[in-house]
């Protein structure tokens, strides 16, 4: 069974660490409807990507209202 021969100091620990901290992800504005949305994905709100729509956006349906 592997064992280590020296303690690994907590400052050699902490410097392996260093890159292991999460980013926050960068959000961008959609140029058509000004949401939030993550670069080079499509906009989740109006379904725009490069200036042109690609996914259409189905109005939302209240079914209270359809009876």
């Amino acid at each position: 069974m592997a064992v280590p021969q020296n303690r690994v100091t907590s400052s050699k620990r902490n410097m392996r660490r260093s890159h292991d901290a999460l980013s926050p992800s960068a959000h961008a504005e959609c140029p058509n409807c000004g949401e939030l949305r993550r670069p080079h994905h499509v906009c989740g709100a109006c379904g725009h990507y490069a200036g042109r729509e690609v996914v259409s956006m189905v109005e939302e349906i209240d079914l209270d209202e359809a009876s």
